[in-house]
């Protein structure tokens, strides 16, 4: 059987979503993406030059490698959380409501790295 493209009920060969209300999220999921699609982009790389940075500068300058790389891993998990943007293939694999979930909880996993890269400067001291 098909699956709805938002909610993943199976469905009939012929319709594309379950109810109206899918339909509906699946077309703001849809818009919210593409209009904040740049601008996402361009921070979460950013972010993700900042974090290996920061590790790197962790080994000379121990506080400020900490920060850049926490603040960095930081941000990213907040855009994953606000923001969740999946990528085409966890879409068609899992649908829109299900890699949604999956990103926001990915972002949460990064939100507790830049965390614990924060903690780094106590284990090894300053």
């Amino acid at each position: 059987m098909k699956k709805c493209e938002y909610c993943a009920k199976e469905i009939t060969y012929f319709e594309q979503y379950c109810s109206d209300d899918c339909h509906i999220k699946a077309n703001k999921y849809y818009e919210k993406s593409e209009r904040f699609a740049g601008v996402l982009y361009v921070v979460s790389m950013i972010c993700l030059i900042g974090i290996p940075v920061g590790l790197f500068l962790f080994s000379f300058i121990r506080l400020a490698g900490a920060l850049i790389a926490s603040i960095s891993a930081g941000i990213l998990g907040l855009i994953l959380l606000v923001f969740p943007a999946p990528t085409e293939g966890m879409i068609k694999k899992y649908k829109i409501k299900s890699a949604v979930k999956r990103t926001r909880i990915f972002g949460i996993f990064v939100i507790i790295l830049g965390i614990l890269i924060l903690g780094l400067p106590v284990i090894f001291g300053q």
